[in-house]
């Protein structure tokens, strides 16, 4: 939507409507600030809350991602990594947007936590009808979250289709490459598969 004849409220709702969680949780809360001043300034800086009531939002927006109200008078790195990226999904909800984009959010974690995560995205967008924009090169992760997948080689979109589609009959060579590929609990040695054609030069 064109937003330049818009008034200064409506353009700060569009900009509050999507809201961003980054892979690297640790370097993208700030160290210097208390969880209480990192999921409560953005709310109260766009009049969401009152000043005198951020203490009581923080810990619902902490409470939904199943973190204690005590989290909020502590410092990012007196968290594992779990907890830092359950803080910045209670940071990205505090303004309540309809739309997160989740750029590798659990690359970093490890498979127990990615699932206890993934498993958390997938009951906030039941409950809030969010909508995820999931950046990853995890089809695992894909599988498991998504309703309709883009695939990207080489910085171009070459296929798109609901996911069920594409993991049961994928078109592309490099989505079929990219499915060959994924770990698989059946012994033995695999062999390399170099992808069909010729690839395309990335200039």
């Amino acid at each position: 939507r064109d937003l330049a004849g818009s008034s200064a409220a409506e353009r700060r709702a569009a900009a509050l409507s999507v809201q961003m969680i980054f892979q690297d949780a640790t370097a993208s809360l700030n160290p210097r600030l208390r969880v209480l001043d990192i999921v409560g300034e953005a709310p109260v800086a766009h009049g969401l809350v009152a000043a005198r009531d951020k203490r009581a939002y923080v810990a619902d927006q902490l409470a939904r991602v199943s973190l204690g109200a005590d989290a909020m008078a502590r410092y990012p790195h007196q968290f594992s990594g779990g907890q830092r990226a359950r803080i910045g999904i209670a940071r990205a909800l505090a303004v309540k947007p309809r739309m997160l984009v989740c750029d590798e959010s659990v690359a970093a974690l490890d498979v127990s936590i990615q699932a206890q995560v993934l498993n958390l995205f997938l009951e906030l967008r039941r409950d809030l009808g969010l909508t995820y924009l999931f950046v990853s090169h995890d089809l695992g992760v894909i599988a498991h979250v998504a309703s309709r997948v883009a695939v990207m080689y080489l910085g171009r979109l070459v296929e798109v289709a609901p996911a069920e589609t594409l993991f049961c009959a994928p078109a592309h060579p490099y989505t079929i490459s990219l499915l060959a590929q994924t770990p698989k609990l059946v012994p033995g040695k695999r062999r390399f598969q170099a992808l069909p054609g010729e690839p395309p030069s990335p200039l």
